[in-house]
């Protein structure tokens, strides 16, 4: 007994011609000449500047061990800062600074000095980021100010330069 081997059948329509990327990137230039001279996005451009700053905060609550400050900040960022600061051998915060333009986080560690009713202290900072304008804000500054143990009332002096 003869097998038949089974042949595909032909279509009856003409098979179409490959497209080449030579055919097809003319219409795509030319059907969007807006997109082929626009311009390339731009990269954020960083700006560093010198700081000086002096926040007057008043105590609002506390949380566990930590005080919870807010006031006004004058000077080159002017805007309401909130802060949390911990009382002991070394004062440490966080803090945020509400400016027109977005808010600046970062935190600082500083020494207190003598004793009595109003205490002063010395210490650093550093600018970890924020939002708006300062989505990328970072930097350093010296921090130097007074507790009133009484009212828990807080003056910062902050001196530093910020890149965002």
């Amino acid at each position: 007994m003869l097998k038949r081997t089974h042949q595909p059948r032909r279509s009856p329509l003409p098979t179409r011609p490959a497209i080449t990327l030579a055919a097809i990137l003319p219409a795509v230039v030319f059907a969007s000449p807006a997109a082929a001279i626009a311009p390339a996005p731009r990269a954020h451009q960083a700006a560093t500047v010198n700081v000086t700053d002096t926040a007057k905060l008043h105590y609002t609550k506390h949380t566990g061990s930590q005080l919870l400050e807010e006031g006004s900040a004058q000077g080159a960022l002017p805007g309401n800062m909130h802060a949390r600061l911990t009382i002991g051998a070394t004062f440490t915060a966080t803090f945020t600074i509400h400016t027109h333009n977005g808010t600046i986080e970062g935190h600082g560690t500083a020494t207190p000095h003598g004793s009595g009713l109003t205490e002063s202290f010395t210490g650093t900072l550093t600018i970890t980021g924020g939002t708006g304008r300062y989505t990328h804000a970072h930097g350093h500054a010296a921090l130097s100010g007074t507790f009133n143990r009484r009212t828990y009332a807080l003056v910062l002096k902050t001196t530093g330069s910020l890149s965002y």
